[in-house]
């Protein structure tokens, strides 16, 4: 679809109508109708009204609520929105869940807010609804900030704005860059316009469907996976597909060894917080960044549209630790006896998380204990069902989770890890750990040093902080809260 040709910084909205009248709708769906008729009435009497909202409750379409400011959208359930909004302060922001397009249209015929953000599937519909729209808006084709002035919408997209502070996030810009970018939907088309913004030198969009898919701007070549991997001039990518999003978390399409020349990958998808595509990045020295960042950043640019002023951009990396730091899990790693669990357990209290003990889970989940688990099925066996409890509880939140002292053994357990927070090793002297209370690996202290030779090492490699806990139980409390909010917040360990 063609870029709109408007004057600079405002566009006159496109000229077929928001909404159908009760005459155009007479001979539609009845829900139509009576949206319709509500839209009409708003602006009239009390009596025609209340009359059209009666018809709208006979054909099964609830009355669309109003609001000061908040969010607009088909699904909100795991939307930060909010809590994002309620850390700016100066208004109330409140979820608004249109599950249907006729709901949707009869919120917008109504106008009874003072701004909204837009998020999917409407962020396209709402366009018609917006007397004006800014530039950026214009050129990527969708709205996900709507001001209400003087009795006027003003559509904006704050989107354009969060891609570059992703980049910036990175030390990146796309002028004269090679570019690709994942995925051909919506968010695509604001990474389309930002390159474009920027001046990059080549850009090629990789599509599951490059043949029939849908339809890009000028100077965007979409290409197979298959070939996007087939260039090696790549310098930065995008990933703007839901490939690696949460429930189906660990999928990555692209193999990075066949990009030599890849300096920077932004990741759209902040749910996990590291996706494999990130994880792989980092496994190769690229420096990665998640949407988190976007995601605080497009809602502050919002705000800055209502509040008609503007914002300290330091609110943005502040907003983002604090709500990484609320979200995010905790794992602790290390030795049988090491502390995890009475360590663990405080931790939970302190930072107001779920505790989760992930070998009591595995027994729940055998029905049995762990030494019946090895008797009955090796070491093998129990690995296989660690593995499975491990990536079920480390794609949630805000949990500490106390893992086993083997679970490093496996390295698809620390990705699973080290997607939603940091992993802390508790690293207790090999004089102070217990032999044998019931762990068939360390039944003696010959095999106990010899676990402790083998697994320091993968200890050191997964954790993203180690913790002594060789002094008292409240010093390794205090060691760990602190390993936690520097790995969560890097600017915290600056001096």
């Amino acid at each position: 679809m063609k870029d709109q040709q408007h004057p600079a910084n405002s566009a006159a909205a496109p000229a077929n109508g928001p909404a159908p009248r009760p005459e155009q709708a007479a001979d539609g769906c009845p829900e139509q109708a009576a949206e319709a008729r509500l839209a009409q009435a708003a602006d009239g009497c009390p009596e025609q009204a209340a009359e059209a909202r009666l018809a709208q409750a006979a054909a099964g379409c609830p009355a669309p609520p109003a609001l000061e400011y908040g969010l607009i959208g088909a699904k909100l359930g795991h939307s930060y929105s909010k809590p994002i909004h309620q850390q700016l302060g100066g208004y109330r922001y409140e979820l608004c869940p249109l599950p249907t397009e006729a709901e949707a249209r009869a919120f917008l015929e109504r106008r009874a807010f003072k701004g909204i953000n837009v998020t999917v599937p409407y962020k396209q519909l709402v366009i018609p609804y917006c007397d004006e729209l800014d530039e950026r808006a214009a050129a990527i084709g969708a709205v996900n900030t709507v001001v209400r002035r003087g009795g006027r919408l003003y559509g904006y997209n704050t989107d354009f704005s969060g891609m570059e502070y992703l980049l910036a996030c990175l030390g990146v810009s796309l002028a004269g860059r090679s570019l690709l970018i994942l995925g051909t939907g919506g968010t695509c088309r604001t990474a389309l316009a930002v390159a474009k913004h920027q001046g990059a030198k080549s850009i090629l969009v990789a599509s599951r469907r490059p043949a029939g898919g849908a339809a890009l701007p000028e100077g965007a070549r979409v290409v197979s996976y298959e070939e996007a991997a087939r260039h090696p001039e790549v310098e930065v990518l995008i990933n703007t597909s839901p490939a690696g999003m949460y429930p189906q978390v660990g999928e990555c399409l692209l193999d990075l060894d066949a990009l030599p020349n890849l300096r920077a990958v932004a990741d759209v998808i902040y749910n996990p917080f590291k996706t494999e595509l990130i994880l792989r990045a980092e496994e190769r020295g690229i420096p990665a960044e998640s949407g988190f960042g976007m995601l605080v950043a497009q809602a502050v640019y919002a705000a800055e549209h209502f509040m008609g002023k503007k914002l300290d951009e330091a609110a943005i990396p502040r907003i983002t630790a604090q709500m990484r730091g609320e979200i995010a899990n905790l794992s602790l790693i290390g030795m049988p006896s090491s502390g995890k669990t009475s360590v663990g357990r405080q931790l939970a209290k302190r930072l107001n998380k779920a505790f989760v003990d992930l070998d009591a889970e595995i027994v729940k989940t055998a029905g049995m204990p762990i030494p019946q688990i090895f008797a009955q099925q090796g070491e093998g066996g129990f690995r296989q069902l660690e593995a499975e409890v491990t990536a079920r509880f480390a794609k949630e939140h805000g949990q500490v989770l106390s893992c086993g002292g083997g679970v490093v053994k496996t390295a698809g357990n620390v990705r699973a890890l080290r997607q939603n927070g940091p992993v802390l090793f508790l690293d207790r002297p090999l004089d102070q750990l217990s032999v044998g209370g019931g762990r068939p690996l360390s039944k003696s202290a010959e095999a106990l040093a010899a676990m402790e030779a083998e697994r320091r090492p993968l200890y050191l490699a997964a954790a993203d902080a180690v913790v002594p806990n060789n002094t008292t139980f409240n010093a390794a409390v205090r060691a760990a809260m602190e390993g936690f909010y520097e790995a969560i917040d890097p600017e915290r360990a600056k001096p």
